[in-house]
């Protein structure tokens, strides 16, 4: 890739981030395995190029400082008015590529992240693209190239959203990238694929693959 890309990671405070997965590791307090998704999600990304940085939007101090180990520039949820603000908050001022990357990717393989912003590349000039996730529906990766905004329309149905809003779809075979984690059936799937290390600690005898 010869152009940089800035990479805008949004991270909830971790006392209120992945509801829906709580419980999902029996004995393992929800907040760790929040903060695990999130840390293997961005030593993914760290090492998917030099030519990445990576903005982490997020007033958990935790995330914060985890963010700050693995390189990443930090910014305060200033608009504080969900996921897609923050999308927007991270990407402003950002010069050259930028893409939107969900915090629960725990499976994520930096070969595949860089496969798919190399595709995002060879969309035609002006045209964002993004990359759903597993089931189809949802969204993991926005991607707009230089002086076009992100527009980001995460939440639910988002891929049928970004295709509304002119996005295209990518559709290449990325399975680590797609396996976003909201459910304990999720990470199951997640730990099929090979978790990263902090999340597979934390998941160590207690998942049945």
């Amino acid at each position: 890739m010869s152009q940089p890309w800035t990479v805008v990671v949004p991270v909830k405070r971790l006392t209120a981030a992945k509801t829906r997965l709580r419980g999902g590791l029996p004995g393992v307090p929800h907040e760790e395995l929040a903060l695990a998704l999130a840390a293997d999600t961005l030593a993914a990304v760290g090492a998917c190029s030099p030519l990445v940085r990576i903005r982490v939007v997020t007033d958990d101090p935790r995330v914060s400082a985890l963010a700050r180990l693995a390189g990443a520039q930090v910014l305060p949820d200033a608009p504080d008015a969900g996921l897609n603000a923050a999308f927007r908050h991270g990407a402003t001022g950002a010069a050259g590529w930028v893409a939107g990357l969900t915090a629960d990717l725990p499976a994520l393989r930096p070969a595949e992240l860089a496969a798919a912003l190399a595709e995002a590349r060879k969309t035609p000039a002006g045209v964002r693209s993004f990359v759903s996730d597993a089931p189809g529906s949802g969204t993991v990766l926005l991607a707009a190239p230089p002086g076009v905004p992100l527009d980001p329309r995460f939440g639910p149905d988002s891929a049928t959203a970004h295709t509304a809003s002119g996005a295209r779809a990518l559709a290449g075979d990325w399975p680590s990238l797609r396996r976003d984690v909201d459910t304990a059936e999720d990470l199951l799937a997640a730990a099929r694929l090979g978790l990263g290390p902090r999340t597979a600690a934390l998941a160590a005898g207690c998942l049945t693959r």
